[in-house]
């Protein structure tokens, strides 16, 4: 059985599948309600309940402390049509930014000098973001460290990061010579404004370079659940085939009419077929009429300038040019670095 939720103060509506929740409905079609924990223990996610009704399998811990007429749909399915009054984030400014503890649950290498984290929120606790957003991580020494998340929304049982080793970054020599499974973290977020533009249906052009794929993984992912049918296009610039730490784009490439994918190596391999060079000198050989698309890019800083001066000029709009330049610095802020 298929039921309908509408939103009372935007009007928005979502349907929720059978054996759904209310709130996995949501972020499946990109409502913003509000949650924390997922499980019924932090009561972020209450609203009230205007029409309709809502059961549960057992009483979320959290329903006792609420005043009658709330509902918690994190764990609350639809008996019949609802409408709830409840504050939506439509964008990264209404997700509020938390500072948490995190424990390494996984650390993979998946390149020579790229090695995924998977981190875990402790018990009753989830971080909501949006899609191509980052966390700092907050070092006991008062520096912070900013990476890209990589996972999508709905997928948020752990936190997804792609580090890339810098030579000489003390942060990133601990990650790769030092970090355990089960170390204790401090981090903070969400934080940045890389989000899709998901009212255009202009086509959507993705261009990463290196760890520049995993906002980009995390937005394509999120596109997928959501629903969202526009032609993709994935342009992923790295230096040689072993810098190709995924193989996950030319899966989606195979999976999905409506996407593919163009690897693109700057020092190719004596035995590598494919595009070679720069990266957004791809993009313009191949896409004649840039104008038309709206653009996610990611990567480092020679990358995002070179790109963006050459998409202008080739009459891309700077409101379609969406960008995370991840910046390598000492002490500052620097996104996928050290």
């Amino acid at each position: 059985m298929t039921t309908t939720v509408t939103i009372e103060d935007s009007g928005h509506r979502f349907t929720v599948e059978d054996n759904e929740t209310i709130l996995d409905a949501a972020i499946r079609q990109n409502v913003g309600l509000p949650y924390g924990c997922r499980n019924g223990r932090c009561g972020s996610c209450a609203a009230d309940l205007v029409s309709g009704d809502v059961t549960y399998y057992g009483q979320p811990p959290a329903l006792e402390d609420l005043p009658a007429g709330k509902c918690l749909p994190c764990q609350g399915f639809a008996a019949n049509d609802l409408t709830l009054a409840v504050r939506e984030a439509e964008s990264a400014a209404d997700i509020e930014v938390r500072t948490l503890p995190c424990r390494v649950h996984a650390v993979d290498h998946l390149a020579h000098d790229v090695v995924r984290l998977l981190l875990k929120l402790p018990d009753g606790q989830r971080l909501q973001f949006l899609a191509g957003q980052c966390i700092d991580f907050l070092l006991a020494d008062g520096r912070r460290r900013a990476f890209s998340i990589a996972n999508a929304p709905h997928d948020d049982a752990f936190i997804e990061l792609h580090i890339r080793h810098v030579d000489g970054g003390s942060f990133t020599d601990w990650v790769f010579s030092q970090m355990k499974e089960r170390t204790i973290l401090r981090i903070q977020g969400p934080l940045g404004t890389f989000t899709l533009d998901e009212q255009s249906q202009r086509p959507m052009l993705f261009m990463g370079g290196g760890t520049g794929l995993a906002p980009l993984k995390g937005q394509i992912e999120h596109a997928f659940q959501a629903g969202i049918d526009r032609p993709m296009h994935l342009y992923w610039g790295v230096r040689s085939r072993r810098d190709l730490y995924l193989e996950l784009p030319e899966h989606w490439a195979r999976e999905r009419q409506h996407f593919d994918y163009v690897p693109v190596l700057s020092e190719p391999d004596a035995d590598w077929a494919g595009r070679s060079g720069w990266v957004h000198e791809a993009v313009l050989e191949d896409i004649k009429n840039l104008a038309d698309y709206d653009l996610y890019m990611a990567g480092p800083p020679p990358m995002i300038g070179a790109a963006r001066a050459a998409f202008i000029a080739a009459g891309m709009p700077e409101t379609q040019m969406h960008y995370d330049s991840f910046e390598y610095a000492a002490d500052a802020r620097a996104t996928a670095a050290d």
